[in-house]
């Protein structure tokens, strides 16, 4: 796992690579990805023992890339001539920290092989220090895209959606991702979600999912797509639209119920709807499209089948009115796996993307992984209590570990008192008494563990589904649960 990304202080990414030795195609690489991220134009680059190299490839590598700003961290000397620039500094790495450099709004890579020292400035730079991190590998995000893309046709767009912070793993990072990887839209629920990925550089049409007449304003502004889901709403756009005098047609979403009874458009309101949007010269219809109710559920199907009778119904009705092409899409990521005949000209890509299938669990890779370390570890006396209420008695005397996790974190209290478990030095460990706001503790009598150690909540070892079940909900809720102040680390 080369390469770690996490946000920084003052609105700055810090990009680290993590490989133990240094060379041209390893720069090279990690040079590539930093050209996708796109959240700031200022790109700055941390560098040790650069000297001990000396390799031509890799000087004109670097001076190529037009960094804002590079720091060598070591004394300066005649490998550097190319570099005598006033964006270059000189510094030795321990003497870093006592310099006034200032950053932000920037992205800063950190490369070199002194990887105990740069991550001791990763440490300084970074925003969040709190010990219990959610890990997402973005390799494995790829994985999970193009084994859908094999199942999806070629002519066949491929929405993603990015909401809720996209399922609880990221924001921009995850669709910087997806932006180099060229899919076609993105989906957000708000428009404050899409405005914070053009904030940050992303230019992939988004669609917002759930459009309110007080947000048109930014909308507009920030080219973001709105979901047309009732008649009030679309006059009230149009309305917008002739006010600030938008003199092109904008591109709009109309959202059909088909089952759902939630946002959309009923059968009978078509014909209305139809009418209203020929009159209305400055919307475009890009697509029409509508959700399935169960399509992960086999004794649904009859349903889901009913709902693609009327989709495609309703669907004649625009191909009719309407001369331009209009894309239809209604699958979402169980409806892709399991309809693969009801493509239409797009599919929208959800929770599969995130790793989370009940038919392809073992074809799709784990994405993401909650992880803490031990704070404290002690011993207990029989009889003894642990945590709030006196739930858990020891019945003999235990070594208990302290994790600094809790329920406001997004661990679940409902895992309290046997219920949960973590994985830990290979073996797994219980949670025993209730879970605190901040604070879980777990026996570790019979595990080889010291402080510190690194301990994990979900992963690999234990699959976010067997926790939703223990739970009785969905693998999403889980996700989107994780606390914004979990820090956010990202593997490439």
């Amino acid at each position: 796992m080369p390469l770690e990304l996490q946000n920084g202080k003052n609105n700055c990414t810090i990009i680290f690579n993590n490989e133990n030795n240094l060379s041209f195609e390893i720069l090279k690489n990690d040079f590539e990805f930093l050209k996708t991220q796109n959240q700031s134009n200022k790109k700055t680059l941390i560098l040790s023992d650069f000297s001990k190299k000396n390799d031509p490839k890799i000087i004109n590598l670097i001076d190529n890339f037009k960094f804002s700003r590079i720091f060598f961290l070591e004394k300066k000397n005649e490998i550097y001539q190319n570099f005598d620039k006033k964006n270059s500094f000189y510094q030795k790495i321990e003497f870093f920290y006592q310099k006034n450099f200032s950053f932000q709004n920037e992205i800063i890579l950190l490369e070199g092989d002194k990887k105990s020292q740069l991550k001791k400035i990763v440490y300084f730079l970074q925003e969040k220090n709190h010990n219990t991190y959610l890990e997402i590998n973005l390799k494995a995000l790829i994985n999970n895209l193009n084994f859908y893309r094999n199942i999806i046709k070629k002519k066949t767009k491929i929405m993603v959606m990015v909401k809720a912070f996209s399922y609880g793993i990221g924001s921009f990072e995850i669709a910087a991702l997806l932006e180099s990887e060229k899919v076609d839209y993105l989906g957000v629920a708000y428009s404050d979600e899409g405005i914070e990925l053009r904030k940050n550089g992303i230019n992939l049409p988004i669609v917002v999912l759930n459009s309110q007449e007080q947000n048109f304003n930014l909308i507009v502004k920030n080219n973001l797509e709105i979901e047309i889901y009732s008649l009030k709403i679309l006059k009230k756009f149009h309305f917008f639209l002739k006010k600030i005098f938008y003199k092109k047609k904008y591109p709009i979403h109309i959202k059909i119920d088909t089952g759902m009874n939630r946002l959309g458009f009923v059968e009978n309101e078509i014909d209305s709807l139809i009418e209203k949007l020929k009159i209305y010269k400055n919307l475009k219809i890009k697509s029409i499209f509508s959700h399935l109710v169960g399509s992960d559920e086999k004794n649904l199907d009859y349903f889901t089948n009913l709902q693609f009778e009327k989709f495609e119904k309703i669907s004649e009705k625009f191909k009719k009115n309407f001369s331009y092409s209009i894309l239809r899409h209604i699958l979402n990521s169980s409806g892709i796996e399991r309809f693969t005949n009801k493509q239409y000209e797009m599919v929208r890509l959800g929770i599969g993307f995130y790793g989370i299938s009940n038919i392809y669990k073992k074809k799709l890779q784990n994405i993401s992984s909650l992880k803490t370390r031990i704070s404290q570890i002690r011993t207990a006396k029989i009889n003894e209590t642990v945590s709030y209420h006196r739930k858990w008695r020891l019945n003999k005397e235990s070594k208990i570990a302290i994790l600094p996790i809790g329920y406001a974190d997004g661990l679940n209290r409902k895992l309290s008192n046997g219920v949960g478990k973590v994985f830990i030095n290979g073996k797994f460990a219980k949670i025993i008494g209730n879970i605190c706001m901040d604070m879980s503790i777990i026996d570790i009598t019979e595990i080889p563990a010291k402080e510190n150690d690194e301990v994990i909540i979900f992963g690999k070892e234990q699959n976010i589904i067997e926790i939703a079940k223990k739970l009785e909900t969905i693998a999403y809720e889980i996700l989107t649960s994780i606390s914004a102040r979990v820090k956010r680390i990202y593997i490439y």
